[in-house]
């Protein structure tokens, strides 16, 4: 295997990774936290200069057409600094069910105002006390004349308050429905809601809000299956992040265990702690591995329903554990709003949690080796899995 990525590939990630430090440091993450904006202007901006913001955007809307393998080296320098950025659900999430699904009307509005990151999109998919499947999605659209009322709640809604749009995921008679609503219309109440990792997210209540005929994405009824598809580039792209920031997290420890002294040696000649980074170096390695391997199948056009939840299931999980173990090498001091460390930890468990949390990620890929094993033994019908 040739894990080595191009001369161009290396060149992105230095790229990317010097505009996070000069624009996304620690005290702008902080700076971040609990902001109805959510995001730096000036970090927004260099992305846009640098083409990445339309990154996975086909050209002839504006965007930069890289590939996945391109996208999930981006991602990982995003995930080391912590990036507060809109673009996974503008750019990656709405773009891309907007290129999958939307109109040639849809695609020549949006796309190229959503490349240059002029304008902001927004999901609104998960439902309070729901799952992440598609009988989740109970918020209901009936039809009104030539448009359409809207009627429920979403929460978990990142960086609607800068939004222009919140594609929607709403129950029609025919199925589940993607609609593009305006946070600013009549019936659309947002309302900022406090996370683990202090980040920008809102509940969104929808009391009769009408939309437009116009304002449906694809087909009424057939909006699960581009969004099941647009999903797995986001799972992918949200595992790479989580491998940069376990990454990042273990690298910042490791050096804290060589500068701090206890018992006249450094902390980390103590083999307890020193056993604790081997075993971490190891997880960080295979979640990236694994990462890769979803990202380089995303490119080839080979199928990856296994690969993607997979890479974010076992990448989220590494995040999260690496993190906790960075923590308590740490000691106390691990534990203060004053550490970067605890920003790491919060992080890594409020993503273990969004955009398909351990369960469903676990019943995606039980679906794909159950169907594989059924393949393989024709008339042995696995037992049903639940969504």
């Amino acid at each position: 295997m040739d894990l080595d990525f191009s001369p161009e590939q290396e060149l992105l990630r230095e790229s990317v990774r010097g505009v996070c430090a000069r624009h996304a440091a620690p005290d702008v993450v902080r700076a971040m936290e609990d902001d109805p904006v959510g995001y730096p202007a000036e970090l927004w901006r260099q992305l846009g200069e640098l083409g990445l913001i339309g990154l996975t955007l086909p050209e002839r809307w504006g965007g930069s057409e890289m590939s996945m393998v391109d996208a999930m080296v981006v991602y990982e320098e995003l995930g080391r600094s912590l990036a507060p950025t809109p673009h996974f659900v503008s750019s990656v999430m709405g773009g891309g069910l907007l290129v999958r699904a939307g109109t040639d009307e849809q695609r020549s509005s949006w796309l190229p105002r959503v490349a240059s990151g002029e304008a902001i999109l927004s999901i609104a998919w998960v439902e309070p006390g729901r799952g992440f499947g598609p009988e989740g999605v109970r918020l209901r659209a009936e039809r009104d004349g030539d448009g359409w009322r809207l009627t429920g709640t979403k929460q978990h809604v990142a960086f609607a308050g800068s939004a222009e749009r919140l594609l929607t995921l709403a129950r029609t008679d025919e199925g589940v429905t993607l609609f593009l609503v305006d946070p600013q219309g009549d019936g659309v109440t947002l309302t900022q809601q406090r996370s683990m990792a202090s980040d920008t997210q809102f509940r969104l209540d929808l009391d009769g809000a009408r939309v437009g005929e116009g304002d449906v994405v694809g087909a009424v009824g057939e909006g699960w299956a581009p969004w099941s598809d647009v999903l797995q580039d986001g799972l992918i792209l949200l595992a790479a992040s989580a491998a940069g920031g376990a990454a990042r997290a273990l690298e910042m420890t490791v050096q804290y265990s060589k500068d701090r002294r206890q018992f006249d040696k450094p902390l980390g000649a103590f083999q307890a702690l020193s056993h604790y980074m081997a075993d971490a170096a190891t997880t960080v390695d295979g979640a990236q591995a694994l990462v890769w391997e979803a990202a380089w199948a995303r490119t080839a056009g080979r199928p990856v329903s296994r690969l993607a939840p997979m890479a974010k299931l076992f990448a989220c999980q590494t995040f999260r554990d690496v993190t906790a173990t960075c923590q308590q090498i740490y000691g106390g001091m691990g534990f203060t709003v004053e550490c970067d460390i605890q920003l790491y930890f919060r992080r890594a468990k409020q993503l273990q949690i969004s955009w398909c949390d351990t369960r469903r990620l676990e019943e995606l890929v039980a679906a794909d080796v159950l169907d594989t094993e059924r393949a393989a033994a024709p008339g042995v019908l696995p037992t049903p899995v639940p969504s």
